[in-house]
């Protein structure tokens, strides 16, 4: 069972879906599956400030929760709170990859095999986002319970099938939604299904 303090970074981690480069973002994921805090606390606030990612009031109540209590620096925490609207990156989302030469999706077929039927999750959707230079898969998955693990798992399959950068994005139930995720979901298309009749 997760924490509060893990719950409260995963959420974090779902808001700066689309802001933060992939880059950092999946290694944050994989660190919080992991259950390793002391490692985000001493990582994720830097991170946010060299990358000029300022944090609304919810973000930011989620990042004091999260990693205060494990030894993020106070004053570095603080810098992240934003005054005002901060410019948003833009990205279009698509049911289908723009080069669609080769139909088959061996990526969709392994992760409806590994995911279908299985306890705790909902349905699994795939979106491809498209930014000024790349194009990527984007996975939604819902979920009842293990977010987190959940999110590290599925990272680490995307990685051994060629994805440097995964892009999981596990929601829990009641999640309120910000527009990345709001967009990725209106233009995806169904992968498999768990046991639990959960949508997003």
């Amino acid at each position: 069972m997760e924490s509060e303090d893990e719950l409260a970074c995963h959420e974090l981690l779902l808001l700066l879906a689309g802001r933060l480069p992939d880059v950092a973002l999946w290694r944050f994921r994989d660190w919080l599956g992991e259950s390793k805090l002391s490692v985000l606390a001493g990582t994720l606030p830097k991170s946010l400030l060299r990358h000029g990612i300022g944090l609304d009031q919810r973000e930011h109540a989620l990042l004091s929760t999260g990693l205060v209590p494990h030894g993020a620096d106070f004053h570095q925490v603080s810098s992240t709170l934003r005054v005002g609207e901060t410019t948003r990156p833009r990205y279009t989302f698509s049911e289908s990859p723009s080069d669609r030469a080769n139909t088959a999706d061996s990526v969709s077929a392994l992760l409806d095999a590994a995911l279908r039927g299985r306890p705790d999750v909902g349905e699994v959707r795939a979106s491809w986002r498209r930014g000024e230079n790349d194009e990527k898969r984007v996975l939604l998955v819902t979920a009842v319970a293990g977010w987190p693990r959940l999110t590290g798992e599925l990272q680490r399959v995307l990685r051994v099938l060629g994805d440097d950068e995964p892009s999981i994005e596990v929601l829990p139930p009641n999640f309120e939604m910000p527009e990345y995720h709001r967009e990725a979901l209106a233009n995806s298309r169904p992968v498999s299904v768990g046991a639990v009749g959960a949508t997003a």
